[in-house]
């Protein structure tokens, strides 16, 4: 219960005025409810005529034996004027009354708790999403992606289902609760005291049932991680899965994981759903006992309870068994939901490095240079990068070329700060990185990636996605002058046509065409090329390549090729080898040097 009022504490006091005004309506729903059993006394005194005459009323305050007497008093006027026969219309409609405002004020309580529980889920999957964009990339590479849209997606609507679901139930049930057992002590205080032994020893039952309920959902929980994973991987590698005859494989993968969650899942859904016949089952039992003593109470000598007035009492107590028995389920529910807000957590409580200071400084232009100093970087226990110095004066062109896994990718991705370097500083105009706002940093910078990365939006809304609002016009230059433009306009649709998931209804080249246009459209200061052109046919490659290099002439440039080619005109070509520069130079100075960028080159000039 602490963890679960814990969660309640981070959501809900947004939404206090309306949970406080659900729980005076609660309040009030319970009182007009215990008044409607109480009514039941005097029409069972009438059908049974043991009703007491009283001729006389006394001053009206809200004690007992007032209301008790002027009750009697009409009771017993009614009946001498027009005979037993009016005094149940009468008394029946006291009880209609009463019945009408206990139900009114349930369903105000219960309108607002709508509005809490749904705005509760949206803050949840907001706070989620948000936080999803805001972490570093290396968090990702710790995670399963399939995991992760299990928490963001499954996760919370387990907590929707299970935790505010039941918060109706946890505000309300403990109220009509208090209130009733309040008159059933006016009715009778031993009847009330001997419940009070009862209840308890059901509810201790119930506890135990339910222990080990938050475990097994979070390891069902995380077994939906598995299989979303699969899929995700096996949609994503589909045309390898394919290729190698490997669907056998997948299928028996795939089998055996959702062969786990199916028995992980019975053993839940089976210690889930002995909730509610526990509880009816100790409810009766209960209620036989209570029953037992009462008859006890009113036939014992010198008893003080009457019939009528323990049959009411029993229809309050049968008041609570509902409120007692949606407690209970509410309680299976709750572990269940914590369990899944354990899981969400891993993900609202992850710790973000890459940060701002207090008083980072704001940049909207790059004047001089960057430069890296003694820069090291690694990932756990692997070195990728190694005492690394450079400096990139403006508008000069820098390639990275080197063999694969020489950490010329994570030399580009640690000056947008996707990660935070370890040892050393990056600086642009003097500045290190680290003092700068993350957002200012970033939009000195346009990345053309070696996987064009597409969203299954339009061709227009990709080209001008993060450049603000763009013009038509605008896009299709972009678009032009990234070779682009043509094939859009063969579409049914133009720049308004769909490019599909991940640009699936595109080409290779046609995705890192509209990657670039992208780029062109940004027009940033300092522009950063993975391997830009890698999935360019050849005729493609020299239209857009003699764009990018009228595009850089007036930009810092960081390049990152495999294909020698493309980089033979930049000002300075870095060869990097396991984590370190190990020659600096132009094209024919590397060559002429006969060393490693030498040997590159005549392996792809042979």
């Amino acid at each position: 219960m602490k963890e679960f009022l814990k969660v309640l504490g981070r959501f809900i006091p947004p939404y206090k005025r309306h949970l406080g005004a659900s729980i005076g309506f609660n309040i009030l729903h319970s009182i007009f409810g215990g008044i409607a059993m109480l009514f039941m006394i005097p029409i069972l005194d009438v059908l049974f005529q043991t009703t007491k005459e009283v001729h006389s009323m006394v001053a009206w305050d809200l004690s007992k034996d007032a209301l008790q007497n002027n009750l009697y008093y009409y009771v017993t006027l009614i009946k001498q004027q027009y005979g037993v026969a009016v005094v149940m219309p009468f008394v029946g409609m006291l009880m209609l009354i009463t019945t009408f405002f206990k139900v009114g004020f349930a369903y105000l309580a219960s309108h607002q708790m709508i509005g809490i529980r749904n705005g509760v889920v949206r803050d949840i999957r907001k706070q989620i999403f948000d936080k999803l964009m805001a972490l570093p990339l290396a968090f990702y590479s710790d995670e399963r992606k399939g995991d992760v849209m299990s928490r963001a997606t499954g996760d919370v609507v387990e907590v929707e289902v299970s935790i505010m679901s039941s918060i109706d139930m946890m505000f309300k049930n403990p109220i009509q609760i208090i209130i009733y057992v309040g008159f059933m002590m006016v009715i009778s205080v031993p009847l009330t005291l001997f419940v009070f032994v009862m209840l308890p020893i059901a509810g201790w039952i119930i506890g135990r049932t339910g222990k080990t309920l938050k475990q097994k959902s979070r390891l069902t929980q995380s077994k939906m991680g598995d299989l979303l994973g699969i899929i995700e991987e096996s949609l994503g590698g589909l045309r390898i899965i394919k290729a190698f005859n490997a669907e056998g494989t997948m299928k028996n993968r795939f089998s055996k994981e959702i062969e786990a969650y199916r028995q992980h899942m019975n053993r839940l859904q089976r210690r889930y759903v002995l909730a509610h016949p526990l509880s009816e089952f100790l409810g009766t039992v209960v209620m036989v006992v209570l029953v037992w003593f009462g008859v006890y109470l009113i036939t014992g000598t010198g008893a003080e309870l009457k019939g009528s007035a323990f049959i009411a009492y029993i229809g309050i107590f049968y008041q609570i068994i509902n409120p007692a028995k949606s407690f209970t389920t509410a309680f299976f529910n709750i572990q269940k939901g914590l369990a899944a807000m354990e899981r969400i957590d891993k993900i609202l409580l992850a710790d973000n490095k890459i940060l701002e200071q207090d008083g980072a400084r704001h940049i909207d232009s790059f004047q001089n240079a960057i430069e890296y100093k003694n820069v090291s970087f690694g990932y756990n226990e692997y070195q990728v990068l190694k005492n690394i110095s450079l400096t990139i004066p403006k508008g000069k062109m820098v390639a990275l070329v080197g063999q694969s896994g020489s950490g010329k990718t994570t030399f580009v991705d640690l000056l947008p700060r996707f990660h935070d370097i370890q040892e050393g500083s990056i600086s642009i105009d003097g500045i290190d990185i680290r003092d700068l706002k993350v957002h200012d940093l970033r939009g000195l910078m346009g990345n053309v990636n070696q996987e064009a990365i597409l969203f299954n939006d339009t061709f227009f809304n990709n080209i001008a996605f993060g450049a603000g609002k763009a013009s038509q016009q605008e896009v299709e230059q972009a678009a032009i002058v990234a070779n682009a433009h043509d094939f859009i306009m063969a579409t049914e649709e133009g720049y308004q046509s769909y490019v599909g998931d991940r640009g699936g209804k595109l080409s290779g080249g046609q995705r890192q065409r509209i990657s670039i246009a992208r780029a062109v459209l940004k027009n940033p200061d300092i522009l950063i090329l993975d391997e830009a052109t890698s999935a360019l046919d050849t005729e493609s490659e020299q239209m857009v390549q003699e764009a990018l290099e009228n595009l850089m002439s007036s930009r810092t440039s960081i390049v990152i090729a495999h294909r020698l080619s493309t980089i033979r005109n930049a000002d300075l070509i870095c060869v990097f080898s396991e984590g370190e520069i190990v020659e600096q130079g132009t094209h024919d100075e590397l060559v002429k040097k006969g060393g490693a960028y030498s040997k590159l080159h005549e392996l792809q000039v042979r």
